[in-house]
Formats: C-alpha cells, structure tokens, sequence
C-alpha cells in the first residue's frame, strides 16, 4: 500500500513537471528557493510542530511512541517532517501551476465576510503568470501527499491510508485557522502609521 501511495506522489508531482517544461517556464532556482525556505523553515512551522507534538503527546498518539520527553520528541520531530514533505510539494506544484501561496489580507468590512474570504483563499488563489485565480493545488496535493507520506514513518496503529488522509484534512484545516488569524491579527504599523 505505502508503493501506491509513493508512485501516486511522484505521479502527481511529475505531470506538474512536465505541464511546466511543456510551456517552456520552469521555474527560477533562486526563486524556488526562497519560496521553499520561507514555507518550510520559519517560526511558524516549528511552532505548528510543537503543538501538534504537544497535542499529540497529550492524547497519546501513536500509543507505540509512549509519554514523556522521548514521546514529545518523535512527535514533533514526525510533524516536523510532515511539514517539510508538504512545503516541498506544495512549493514545487504552486510554482510549476503559477499559483501565489502567500496569504493576501482582504479589503473586506466586517467579521463575516472577512472570514468567508480567509477560508475561500485557503483553497482558491491568485495566478502568478496573468490574472485570474485558481485551485490551490499545491496546497491541497502538499498537505494530502505529506499525510499519507508520513504514514512510512508511523507506527502501525497509526500507518493505515485513512489515518494519513485524516492527517492531511488536519493539515489543511490548520492552513485555514492559519489565514483566518493572519486575516483578523492587528497588522504591525510603521513609524509613518502606514501598514
């Protein structure tokens, strides 16, 4: 089972490829680093690992990897790693597709209507190439792919393919409480009260 979901995974991300050689713009290596080391290695990942270890560490799951600080410790380091599979494939498929990951306050007035816009552009997002938007498919094949990826590392009670989708609705559900905070958190004003 794990084979499928490894060829899956690297189906997914070679027909990007190839649909971006195909129209001749593969992507800048320096951009696509950038891009990559800001999604994957910044203080909001380590944060989001620690509390996942931390959540997890507190319901016990997996059983296998017990309580405590070597129990903390697996968990996070496995969130941990979840993160950088799904950074990585959703920096590569978002570049490759010309979709703009970043988060983009609204112009929106008042709670509901800012809120419907944080959760919409969780899942539809502007193009890079011209105007327009479209589906987030590196966020959503990222967060899939790394919940069933990291399957291969997890214990057996917790290696099964619907624990791993399981794992990476969570995922996408942390990237929507993510925009609705960045939505609704006071923005820092500059010396000339400009935002």
């Amino acid at each position: 089972m794990r084979t499928i979901i490894v060829v899956w995974c690297a189906l997914t991300l070679t027909d990007s490829a190839s649909a971006a050689i195909e129209q001749g713009r593969p992507p800048a290596r320096h951009k696509l680093w950038t891009e990559y080391r800001h999604k994957v290695f910044n203080g909001e990942s380590a944060a989001r690992s620690v509390a996942s270890g931390g959540i997890d560490t507190a319901l016990n799951y997996p059983h296998e990897w017990g309580q405590g600080a070597g129990g903390f410790a697996k968990r996070v380091g496995s969130a941990f790693g979840q993160h950088v599979v799904a950074g990585t494939i959703e920096v590569g498929v978002g570049m490759l597709r010309h979709e703009d990951l970043h988060y983009h306050r609204s112009n929106e007035h008042g709670t509901w209507p800012r809120l419907k816009y944080a959760v919409k552009s969780t899942f539809i997002v502007p193009r890079t190439n011209k105007s327009g938007k479209t589906l987030a498919t590196g966020r959503i094949v990222g967060n899939m792919s790394a919940g069933l990826i990291s399957r291969s590392w997890q214990p057996a009670s917790a290696a099964g393919v619907g624990a791993g989708l399981a794992s990476g609705g969570i995922a996408l559900a942390g990237d929507v409480g993510l925009h609705v905070a960045h939505e609704f958190w006071p923005q820092k004003r500059h010396h000339n009260g400009k935002a």
